[in-house]
């Protein structure tokens, strides 16, 4: 009886240091996890400060409304700001459609076999792809072979290429977290396939369809390689009058003012001044993206 009392008392012994080990092991690793985020938050906070502290002086009314001028030494960068905002939603017009159906078909009615792991497989080597193989394929395939030329529906179509891996992935993920209760009840109702996907999954699905939209969608605006080769131009005195014509953008505005300029010392203060407004616009773009997300979410919850 002793004995039995003392191989019990050992194995509750041996297992509450095991129990201690593995609260130790977790919170460990959940410190690890948190000290990564903090770096981060910390670095993320020293870059947008430093921008911050030397960008802020150079933010005017006539540095945000008018065109560069005195070789880039002087003026705004008004025409930047309007060839980002467009090549950055025109990418995102195109890339969404596409990339949504695509998910759907990988999630919703392809069948598991070699093939469509070999489609999966390119697309996740597609996203890890440098932007500036994108531009080189843009320039040889939309500016040169189908002859649109250095512009806007080039640079459009290249950086809604560049986006479209990122945005077939998160739509996949948010379509297969969607649970298939789901699925089972609006067939068992008597809906067709394409109707359970269209009333049931897809509106499940939409918040992250959205949230993979805002990520390419930032992607898409602070992007200068796939850029410099379709749609971007050093200096263009008008706005854009329709899809063929060159844009200035922030992104190779920042690259030029700091590279290529003849007054690079002279614009120093311009580089700033560009980047924090790329920084402000990407994020404002990014808020209104969340704005129109949980508009849609509420609107759905009703």
């Amino acid at each position: 009886m002793s004995d039995a009392i003392a191989t019990a008392t050992d194995n509750m012994g041996n297992g509450s240091e095991k129990v201690g080990f593995r609260k130790a092991t977790q919170a460990f690793f959940f410190n690890l996890f948190r000290l990564a985020a903090a770096i981060n938050g910390v670095a993320l906070l020293i870059i947008c400060g430093f921008v911050l502290y030397y960008g802020l002086p150079s933010i005017t009314w006539e540095f945000l409304t008018q065109n560069p001028r005195d070789s880039m030494t002087a003026g705004g960068i008004f025409p930047c700001i309007v060839g980002t905002v467009i090549l950055s939603y025109g990418a995102l017009i195109i890339a969404l459609p596409w990339g949504v159906a695509t998910a759907v078909y990988l999630n919703e009615y392809a069948k598991s076999g070699k093939i469509i792991r070999l489609i999966r497989l390119g697309i996740n080597n597609l996203a890890g792809v440098p932007s500036v193989v994108f531009g080189l394929f843009g320039l040889s395939l939309f500016v040169t072979i189908m002859g649109m030329g250095v512009s806007i529906m080039a640079g459009v179509c290249t950086l809604g290429a560049l986006i479209l891996p990122l945005i077939i992935g998160a739509s996949e993920e948010a379509l297969r977290s969607v649970p298939d209760t789901y699925r089972e009840a609006s067939l068992g109702l008597g809906a067709t396939k394409f109707q359970t996907i269209y009333k049931v999954v897809a509106p499940a699905a939409l918040p992250g369809i959205l949230t993979g939209s805002i990520l390419g969608l930032a992607r898409a605006a602070g992007e200068t390689a796939a850029i410099m080769f379709t749609a971007a131009v050093f200096f263009t005195p008008d706005l854009p009058r329709n899809l063929l014509n060159a844009v200035m953008a922030l992104p190779y505005h920042i690259y030029v003012l700091a590279t290529a300029g003849t007054e690079i010392e002279k614009t120093r203060p311009l580089q700033y001044g560009t980047s924090l407004v790329l920084i402000a616009l990407v994020l404002g773009m990014n808020l209104l993206a969340i704005w129109i997300r949980a508009k849609l979410q509420k609107r759905l919850r009703k």
